[in-house]
């Protein structure tokens, strides 16, 4: 059989690989800059990164034989993959539910984009930003609202001592700062 005629997928999953499902029923909150991010990302796929992939395929396709045209398998490989992520941020758009942390400036209770300093029993302090699932990036102190940590502190004030169970035991924790980013 012609390999022109075969489906080509290296996985039966569509979803993007790594990143978290979103618990079922919910909306994919996220902020304003972290929806343009992502709508810029999609944009620039469709428009820049794959007519320039399909002008490649198109061009090795009118080379002849297809099965050794590295340019023609990669260039396939690579459509695929974009075809995929603009799938996954198709979807995960459609369900946005853009949230603006600066509404609640000069709250002391946590939300959805607080900036939250907590201290551990053992006078560790650490400072997170409550971010989306999408969108929140470890490196920068950044977590999801669906982690452990978010959970717990979310709806809590300053001054309130609080239960985290992580996979080692139960954490004494004490919120002593919640900040909201400036309204523009």
């Amino acid at each position: 059989m012609s390999k022109a005629f075969t489906k080509e997928t290296d996985s039966d999953d569509d979803d993007e690989i790594g990143l978290p499902a979103l618990p079922s029923g919910t909306r994919n909150y996220m902020t304003p800059a972290g929806y343009a991010r992502l709508r810029a990302e999609l944009f620039d796929l469709i428009d820049n990164e794959r007519p320039k992939v399909v002008e490649v395929v198109h061009w090795a396709a009118s080379n002849g034989d297809r099965s050794e045209n590295g340019d023609y398998l990669y260039g396939k490989k690579r459509l695929r993959e974009i075809d995929r992520r603009i799938r996954f941020l198709t979807k995960r758009l459609e369900i946005a539910e853009v949230t603006d942390p600066s509404l609640h400036h000069g709250n002391d209770q946590v939300f959805f984009g607080a900036t939250v300093t907590y201290a551990e029993a053992d006078g560790v302090e650490r400072t997170i930003t409550i971010m989306g699932i999408d969108e929140a990036d470890s490196l920068q102190g950044q977590v999801s609202w669906v982690s452990p940590i978010a959970r717990t502190l979310l709806k809590s004030r300053v001054g309130d001592e609080l239960k985290l169970v992580t996979p080692t035991g139960v954490l004494d924790i004490e919120v002593l700062d919640v900040q909201y980013p400036a309204p523009a």
